[in-house]
């Protein structure tokens, strides 16, 4: 039996090709699998999919770059429902199942936590987008699914342009929950910080920026990766974010923006399977590890 497996998709478990960004990927994967093992654990690879893996002979999953389950999220959500039963789970259902949904904001804000304004639309409600941003008294807005990841179904809408969108917005709330926020233009000048905390405790930060005219960080769009060093204030309100969290996650990444006077906003909490950036800061992955130790 393995202490534990780590978890990909189908495209990142053995690739034919292997490009830059799929080498990042192997990368960190393999430098935390080096760190658990000299913790004297044993570890496979696997994707989460798998129907030939055996998840009762691991004594635990570690959800890292499972990052197609948003888009099969019928299949996964079934399977997750099927394999908590059959070892533990890192980070753990609870906490899963929370994070899935970002309404975990909303539960934030309630706690305290400065999130970015967030209007939460229910699907097939027969709200207009026009309806949305006159009540909350916005101009430019971005829309995005409860459920995603890395932009997906994400769109910005100026608001010169709400009515020609009303059509992308109804089809996608007869899909969907859907998110409304402001578009908090410093994100184009000022991009966004990505902290990261393990075992309740920041290790590091870095900072993500959209390519000139966009307004995704993600390097799916363009953006591009940067060295950052967090305030304090900054790195207590990422480790506070944590501290509300359902239960306490191993691992999690506190994505925050800036307004004009650099107040800072939750704009998402990873702690399902987030890019870590575990080769900018490789002594991160031993802290993993140990943590994992602990808990087995």
């Amino acid at each position: 039996m393995a202490d534990v497996t780590l978890l990909t998709c189908q495209a990142y478990f053995k690739p034919d090709r292997i490009n830059p960004y799929i080498q990042n990927i192997l990368f960190e994967e393999q430098l935390l699998k080096s760190a658990l093992e000299n913790q004297g654990l044993t570890v496979n690879i696997t994707y989460w999919n798998n129907p030939s893996y055996d998840w009762s002979k691991t004594r635990s999953l570690i959800f890292r770059t499972i990052w197609d389950y948003f888009e099969r999220f019928d299949e996964f959500l079934l399977w997750l429902e099927e394999v908590r039963y059959k070892t533990q789970l890192i980070n753990s259902y609870e906490l899963v199942k929370w994070n899935i949904d970002k309404h975990y904001l909303k539960e934030l804000s309630e706690k305290g936590i400065q999130i970015v304004p967030t209007y939460f639309a229910k699907k097939n409600s027969e709200i207009t987008l026009a309806e949305i941003i006159e009540s909350q008294q916005w101009k430019d807005v971005v829309i995005k699914p409860a459920i995603s990841a890395s932009a997906y179904k994400t769109f910005k809408i100026l608001e010169e342009t709400v009515n020609s969108n009303e059509k992308l917005f109804n089809d996608l709330l007869n899909q969907r929950d859907m998110l409304v926020q402001p578009y908090i233009n410093t994100i184009e000048k000022l991009g966004e910080a990505s902290l990261i905390v393990i075992d309740g405790k920041f290790t590091h930060a870095i900072l993500k920026k959209a390519k000139p005219g966009d307004f995704r960080v993600q390097d799916d769009f363009g953006g591009t990766v940067h060295d950052y060093v967090p305030t304090k204030k900054e790195i207590g309100f990422a480790e506070m974010i944590i501290e509300k969290c359902k239960a306490k996650p191993l691992y999690g990444r506190v994505d925050i923006i800036w307004d004009s006077e650099k107040n800072a906003y939750l704009s998402e909490l990873e702690i399902i399977e987030p890019e870590l950036w575990l080769r900018n800061y490789p002594k991160s992955a031993e802290s993993i590890a140990e943590a994992v130790k602990i808990i087995l």
